[in-house]
C-alpha cells in the first residue's frame, strides 16, 4: 500500500514537471516571437542620374594640304623654314622661271602690235578706208593677244608658291635646283590654331549631343589635362552596322599642344535630372515582381516596387516609393510584413562593423 502511494506521488510529480517545462518553453517562444528584429535601414533619396560615355576620335587640323607645284620645274630657292608659322599669300617657293617669263614677254609684244594696228584702223574708218567687217577682225586679235597675255602672268605666277593660309609649315622634301613636277610633295602645312576631333557616339545618344555641346577630351600625351570644345557638326547618317553616328567637335589650340593624328578620348554625360533612388541590396525579387520593406514607427511593410535603371549601388524608382520612406537594406530574410524591428541607419552600421574590426565604405552615386 504505501508503495503504491509513492509511485502516485512520483508520477504526480514527474506531470507536474512536465507541466512547469511546457509552460516555460511557451512563456520564452512567446518572448522571442515579441522581441523586436535588428535591421539596417536607408532613407529613399532623389539623387542626380548623370549618363556618361567615353567616345574615342583622332584629331585632325582645322586646314591641311600637301604643298605641290602646279607646273613642272627646277627649284630655285626656298622661302621657308621648316616649322615656321606663315601667313596667307606669304611666298614658300620659286620655280626657274625665265621659260616663262620669255613667253610672257612675247605675248605682250603680240599685243602691243595688234592694239597699235587696230587703232591705225580704227582712225581710218571715218574715211572708209577698212570696212567694218575688218576692223571687227582687228579688234578680235587683240583681245586674243590680251589673254594669250593673261595666260602668260598665270604661268609666271605659278613658280611662284605661296601658302593658300595661315598655318605651320612641316618639313621639306626637297633642295634647291630639284626638278619637281605636279605630284612632287615640296611640303605640308597644317591650321593647327584650332583641332577637328572627329568621333562616333551610339545612336541612343543622338539626343544629347547637339551642335554648340560642350565637350571634354583627353589624350595619353596629356595625362592630367583635359581639352574643353564645342560640337561643330553631327553626320546626317548612322552607320547601319555600329548604329553609331560621327561628330565633328572643335578644340581651341592656341598653344600648339594638340597635334594632327593624335588619339583622343571624348567625355559626354547625358543629364536626367533627379531620380528617386533605392540602395541596390533593398531589392527583394520574387518571381516576376521586385519588392523591399519598408520600415514605419518600427513595423515592416512588404510592398510591391516597379524598378528604373540600375546603377552601381543603386536603382531607380519608377512607382512605389516615395522619398523620405526607410527600406530594410540589411535583415530582409528576417522580417515579414508586420513584423517588429529595431532600425538602425547608415551610421550605426558603420559604427557597429567598426567595431568588429571591418572597414565599410560607402561610394557616392
Amino acid at each position: 500500500m504505501k508503495t503504491n502511494q509513492r509511485n502516485t506521488v512520483a508520477l504526480c510529480a514527474l506531470f507536474l514537471l512536465v507541466a512547469c517545462n511546457d509552460a516555460a518553453d511557451v512563456n520564452g517562444s512567446r518572448a522571442m516571437g515579441d522581441a523586436a528584429i535588428n535591421v539596417v535601414t536607408a532613407k529613399i533619396i532623389y539623387r542626380p542620374l548623370v549618363d556618361e560615355i567615353e567616345a574615342l576620335g583622332t584629331a585632325s587640323a582645322n586646314e591641311s594640304i600637301d604643298i605641290q607645284p602646279r607646273v613642272a620645274s627646277l627649284i630655285e630657292s626656298i622661302e621657308f623654314v621648316e616649322g615656321q608659322l606663315v601667313k596667307k599669300g606669304d611666298l614658300l617657293v620659286k620655280l626657274e622661271s625665265s621659260e616663262t617669263k620669255a613667253g610672257l614677254a612675247l605675248a605682250e609684244a603680240a599685243l602691243a602690235e595688234s592694239r597699235s594696228l587696230y587703232n591705225r584702223n580704227k582712225a581710218l574708218s571715218d574715211t572708209h578706208a577698212i570696212s567694218a567687217s575688218g576692223l571687227e577682225q582687228l579688234l578680235a586679235q587683240v583681245k586674243v593677244d590680251e589673254a594669250q597675255v593673261e595666260a602668260a602672268r598665270a604661268r609666271l605666277d605659278n613658280t611662284l608658291i605661296r601658302a593658300p593660309f595661315a598655318g605651320r609649315v612641316g618639313l621639306r622634301r626637297v633642295s634647291p635646283g630639284s626638278f619637281v613636277n605636279t605630284s612632287t610633295v615640296i611640303t605640308t602645312l597644317d591650321d593647327i590654331s584650332t583641332i577637328k576631333l572627329d568621333f562616333s557616339v551610339p545612336e541612343t545618344f543622338l539626343t544629347v549631343v547637339k551642335d554648340g555641346m560642350t565637350i571634354r577630351a583627353g589624350s595619353i600625351v596629356y595625362p592630367n589635362r583635359r581639352f574643353a570644345g564645342t560640337v561643330a557638326s553631327i553626320d546626317t547618317r548612322l552607320d547601319p552596322v555600329t548604329r553609331a553616328v560621327q561628330v565633328r567637335a572643335i578644340l581651341p589650340n592656341v598653344d600648339g599642344d594638340l597635334k594632327p593624328g593624335m588619339f583622343m578620348t571624348v567625355e559626354l554625360q547625358r543629364d536626367r535630372g533627379d531620380v528617386l533612388v533605392a540602395p541596390e541590396q533593398s531589392i527583394v525579387p520574387e518571381g516576376d515582381k521586385q519588392y523591399v520593406f519598408v520600415v514605419a514607427d518600427n513595423v515592416v511593410e512588404k510592398r510591391t516596387v516597379e524598378l528604373g535603371r540600375r546603377v552601381p549601388g543603386y536603382v531607380v524608382i519608377t512607382t512605389g516609393l516615395v522619398e523620405g520612406e526607410e527600406v530594410i537594406t540589411e535583415g530582409t530574410g528576417k522580417v515579414r510584413s508586420g513584423s517588429e524591428v529595431n532600425a538602425s541607419g547608415a551610421a550605426a552600421r558603420e559604427t557597429r562593423d567598426s567595431a568588429a574590426g571591418g572597414d565599410v565604405s560607402y561610394a557616392d552615386f
